[in-house]
Parts: structure tokens; C-alpha cells; sequence
């Protein structure tokens, strides 16, 4: 009796293998993780339109481009700096970046966090290294891929000053627009994962440079950690040597966290941060999440509770950088502004005594030698933070001004004091009363909750849209 029941089971399911598929797939689905923290925490279920922040925008362009840019052209910040604000950053969304080293799950989490799995959509992933071009995951109607030249080309997105980099970079830049509810809001940036074993020159483009780029401009950092892939090599090193300074905006993920036991992640959490310890130099150490962040359910016998808890964590510090995204924008134009006149004055302060120490018999290039050379000597900087109100924080590198003025002749500049016109007015007085009025005005209007009236930009341009020149028309 028992062989022919056992005989009638092996006919059934060979006559029935569809069935058993089934039974297989309902599986596999039901070991697929929840995604409504997601939705209610990006608020993505909402149906609510976008918020048009235009005329806020084309305020603070027009402060940009009346106030701060004449400015900032006149004594070539730029070059010192190497940080052109164009039209395009100023209206563009808020950007995350993601870092690390190859395999650790950037594009899955990605792929994680837009519902992307099993789409047309989805980034490539593996155990391999997979990524090998920069992507930037935008907003569009339909799915599109934009070649990296097209990006470069097009002033209306904030890309254009990647065209400095070379035709080898644009030809590992891509743009894909994607219809999701998320992008509307924020822009995406995957990278290629860092190889300790391969130099970067080998990539054909300044890798770290554009790195750089992305990290000046991005308003969240997300460096992801593979608990098997904790060790620091010399390219990790130079990566957060570029993080210098953006401390605020950097989130540090151990992810695949519950591949480990408890004890082993606890160990692991701490090889982590004794590793990254001599490379982040600040009093408080960037936040740390613990969690899986792929759309398969958590491995059994696992902290399921503490990994949900850092996964929602992290996507209120994603969305809270999305709805503050007016007040870190003009922030961030007013402490570029502040750099500008720090520049502007030490540059004045340098011509300055430069005419004051030239004689008629001095030879010019042996005086301006020697002040640069010695800038403390003739009190350039003390001077500077004595009369004027500046952080002495706030200071370029006397070494960088070395640079700026071998290629920048001292006497291609003018005093501020001829900074001036009597239908314009004078370019200090204009920064400063951008610094000191219009951008905090801007920003207490928002606070408020007004919308700061249109402002007239025929002067400055800045309510023209920017043409693509790719475009047919």
C-alpha cells in the first residue's frame, strides 16, 4: 500500500509540474519584504502635485546673477576653487551619492528603495564588479537613457561643467529617467565601485576628480560597507580625504548585516569604525546604519526589529534632506557667496600693498614675489580678519593663492574700491547686502511659509530656459 501511494505521488507530479512551479513562485514571493515603510515614510502613496518652487528659485537666481557672480568674475574665483555655479545646479534637485567599494550593494539598494526588482528599470547588480560608469537616476515621463555627451550638453541639467573632464569620462556617464514618484524629488547618483588592486589611472579619466564634483554637490553621501570588505586601501583613503569637510552630509551603511550572527556583527560594527577612525578626523562621527537593504525578507533568526528600525532611520534622514531642499540651496549660495568675498578682499588686500610697496625704481615681479611668498609678513591675512567681519575658519591656504597668481598676474585685477558704477552700484556692497539681507530675507520667507513674489530678470537672465544645442528643433 505504501509503494503504490508513494508510486502516485511521483505520476502526480509529473503530470502536474505547472502546479509545482506555482507552489515554487509563491515561495519565493512570500520571502519578499515589505515595502509599505517605504511608501509611508517617503510619503510616495500621497497624492498630492509636486510643490513649485519656481518663483523662490528664480528669486535666488537673480540674486545669484546680479550680486554674487560679478563678483566672483571679476577676481576669477574659479580658478581658485574650481567650483562654477551654473543655472542648472541652482534649480536642480537634491542629490545622493553612493560610495564604496565594489560589491557592497549600491545599485541593489537603489534598485531597493525604487521598487526597481524585476523591472525593466532595475540596475545590473552582482558579486562581480558591475558598475562601471557613473549613472544618474532622474525623473521623466517614460524610461529613458541619456548618453553621457547629451548630459554634458544640455545647460538645462546641472551636468554641463562635467564636459571639462574629457569625451573618455562622458563615455562612462549615463543618464536613465525613470516615471517614479521618489525621483520627482531627488536625483540618484551610482558610481563605480573603488578597486584597491587597480590603479586609477587605468580608468582612462581623472576618477577622483569627478568624484570630487559629485561630492561637492551632493546633498546626502551614502558610503556603503560589506561586512567582508572592511579593510582601507590607499583609493578608500584618498575618497574620504575628498569627503573633508562635508562630515554633515556623509551616512556610513554596514550593509548585508544579517548575513552575520550577533557577536560577529558586533565585531564586525567595530573593525568598521576602527578602520574608518583615522580617515574621518571630526568629534562626532557620522551615522552608522545596520541593516539589509534588498528586497528579500530578512535571513531567519536575525535582529528583523533593530534592521527595519535603521532602514526607517535612514529614509527619514533621506526625506528630511528632500523637504529642506529651498534652505540648503540658498544656504549653500550664501556660503558660496561668503568664499567670494573673502577671495575678493584678499585679492584687493594683495594689490594693495602691492602699490604700496612698488617704487619707481622697484622691479615689480621681485615685490610681488616676495609678498606672495611671505603674505604674513606684510599682515595680508591678519589685516583682512581685523577689519572686516571674517572667521579666521573662513580663510583660503596661503599656499593656493601661490598657484592663483602664477597664472592670475596681479596686475590683471582691480581695487574694489573701482568696483564700482553709478547705475550699478558697488560689487562689495552688493555681495554684502546679499550675505547680510536678501538670502537670510529669502530664507525667513520660507520659514514663514510665503512665497516670495516674481521678481523681474530681464537684466539678468535668469528667467530664460536653457537651450539643449543637441535638441533638434
Amino acid at each position: 500500500m505504501r509503494t503504490l501511494v508513494l508510486l502516485c505521488c511521483f505520476v502526480a507530479s509529473l503530470l502536474l509540474p505547472g502546479q509545482t512551479e506555482e507552489a515554487e513562485d509563491v515561495s519565493e514571493e512570500a520571502q519578499m519584504r515589505d515595502r509599505s515603510h517605504i511608501e509611508k515614510t517617503l510619503m510616495l502613496s500621497e497624492n498630492k502635485p509636486v510643490d513649485d518652487y519656481s518663483v523662490v528659485l528664480q528669486r535666488l537666481r537673480k540674486i545669484y546673477h546680479s550680486s554674487i557672480k560679478p563678483l566672483e568674475q571679476s577676481y576669477k574665483y574659479n580658478e581658485l576653487r574650481q567650483h562654477e555655479i551654473t543655472d542648472g545646479e541652482i534649480t536642480s534637485k537634491p542629490m545622493v551619492l553612493f560610495l564604496g567599494p565594489w560589491s557592497v550593494g549600491k545599485s541593489t539598494m537603489i534598485n531597493y528603495l525604487l521598487g526597481l526588482e524585476n523591472t525593466r528599470y532595475q540596475l545590473y547588480t552582482g558579486a562581480e564588479p558591475t558598475t562601471s560608469e557613473f549613472t544618474v537616476l532622474m525623473h521623466g515621463p517614460k524610461l529613458k537613457t541619456i548618453e553621457g555627451i547629451v548630459m554634458a550638453a544640455d545647460s538645462a541639467r546641472s551636468f554641463s561643467p562635467l564636459e571639462k573632464f574629457g569625451q573618455n569620462f562622458l563615455e562612462k556617464l549615463i543618464g536613465i529617467e525613470v516615471p517614479h514618484k521618489l525621483l520627482e524629488r531627488v536625483t540618484f547618483v551610482d558610481t563605480p565601485g573603488i578597486i584597491e588592486n587597480r590603479k586609477q589611472q587605468e580608468r582612462g579619466y581623472p576618477f577622483n576628480d569627478v568624484c570630487q564634483w559629485f561630492i561637492d554637490r551632493a546633498d546626502l553621501i551614502f558610503v556603503v560597507f560589506d561586512p567582508t570588505k572592511l579593510d582601507v586601501g590607499l583609493e578608500l583613503e584618498m575618497l574620504f580625504r575628498q569627503l573633508k569637510g562635508r562630515e554633515s552630509q556623509i551616512r556610513i551603511i554596514l550593509n548585508k548585516a544579517d548575513n552575520l550572527a550577533t557577536q560577529m556583527l558586533m565585531r564586525v560594527y567595530g573593525a568598521l569604525f576602527w578602520s574608518l577612525a583615522p580617515l574621518i578626523n571630526v568629534t562626532e562621527p557620522p551615522r552608522v546604519y545596520v541593516s539589509s537593504f534588498w528586497p528579500q525578507d530578512y535571513k531567519p533568526d536575525t535582529h528583523r526589529d533593530l534592521f527595519l528600525k535603521e532602514e526607517i532611520s535612514l529614509l527619514e534622514d533621506l526625506n528630511q534632506v528632500i523637504e529642506n531642499r529651498l534652505e540648503n540651496k540658498i544656504a549653500f549660495i550664501r556660503q558660496h557667496a561668503i568664499r567670494v568675498r573673502i577671495h575678493a578682499l584678499l585679492v584687493d588686500r594683495y594689490l594693495q600693498t602691492y602699490k604700496d610697496k612698488m617704487t619707481f625704481f622697484s622691479d615689480g615681479e621681485l615685490v610681488f614675489k616676495d609678498i606672495v611668498e611671505d603674505p604674513d609678513k606684510f599682515y595680508i591675512f591678519k589685516t583682512i580678519l581685523a577689519k572686516t567681519n571674517v572667521s579666521k575658519f573662513d580663510l583660503p591656504n596661503r599656499e593656493a593663492y601661490k598657484d592663483f597668481f602664477g597664472i592670475n598676474p596681479i596686475s590683471s585685477f582691480k581695487l574694489l574700491s573701482q568696483q564700482c558704477s553709478y547705475m550699478g552700484g558697488c560689487f562689495l556692497e552688493k555681495i554684502e547686502r546679499a550675505i547680510t539681507q536678501e538670502l537670510p530675507g529669502l530664507l525667513g520667507s520660507l520659514g514663514l511659509g510665503k512665497n516670495p513674489g516674481a521678481l523681474n530678470c530681464d537684466k539678468t537672465g535668469c528667467g530664460e530656459t536653457p537651450k539643449n544645442r543637441y535638441k533638434k528643433h
